[in-house]
């Protein structure tokens, strides 16, 4: 089974174009569940997952993220081996066109890939950035306390929300000086606010090179799919 994609995410497909001169990216879309996604009951955005939206609306890609998921909690063993065949075919393909490659391995859950041991040439590693030092990989992610603990190349932005019952991790966020992605109530081709809660904001609807970002910047995300008209707090008014 073939887990990782270069541009089955509208997204990261993007981002290639725009700005992948210099770099390949890729990234695994799994069907998201508590289990993937284990802080998205406090932030509440399981309602306003964006897992129905754009390419996700087809039935194909649909099953197909089913499927990985799958496999993911049934038989981890062999999720795991094909990751890592596939990591390691996305490093020649990058290799090959003078590229580095960048991976984001959460585009729709929040799993903490360093945690998850896997074997490249037959040696053990305690995560999967851990196995791949020449791959970047970035993800976003609702636990803070990931925040500063990764791999050094593993990058990740933390994911805001307003709901009252996920401000401890807003909170812990910003203790660390962490990147903070927020969806803000704007329609597209309307202008983000400049700064939010005393930081400056990005446009992070142009690509997904998260790796570029200055230090202590807002990812602003403009409202989609189900978050359009939010009002459970997820979601910024600008």
């Amino acid at each position: 089974m073939k887990l990782l994609s270069i541009d089955s995410n509208a997204k990261l497909a993007k981002t290639n174009k725009v700005v992948g001169d210099n770099h390949l990216y890729a990234g695994l879309s799994l069907m998201p569940d508590d289990i993937l996604c284990p802080g998205a009951k406090a932030a509440g955005c399981m309602p306003k997952c964006l897992k129905m939206s754009g390419r996700g609306r087809f039935s194909n890609v649909s099953k197909a993220r089913t499927a990985k998921s799958a496999m993911f909690h049934n038989n981890p063993m062999q999720f795991r081996y094909w990751l890592v065949k596939d990591l390691e075919a996305l490093v020649r393909r990058a290799t090959k066109h003078g590229k580095i490659a960048r991976v984001r391995l959460n585009v729709l859950s929040d799993v903490a890939w360093e945690k998850y041991k896997v074997i490249r040439d037959g040696i053990e590693f305690d995560g999967v950035p851990q196995a791949f030092p020449e791959i970047q990989f970035y993800d976003y992610t609702k636990r803070a306390t990931r925040v500063g603990k990764t791999p050094a190349n593993y990058k990740l932005t933390f994911s805001y929300s307003g709901v009252g019952t996920y401000q401890n991790q807003v909170t812990e966020a910003e203790s660390r000086n962490a990147n903070m992605a927020v969806v803000f109530l704007v329609k597209k081709g309307e202008s983000l606010p400049q700064f939010f809660r005393g930081k400056p904001v990005i446009d992070g609807d142009e690509h997904d090179a998260r790796w570029d970002d200055a230090q202590g910047v807002i990812v602003g995300l403009r409202a989609k799919g189900p978050a359009i008209g939010d009002d459970s707090g997820f979601a910024v008014a600008a």
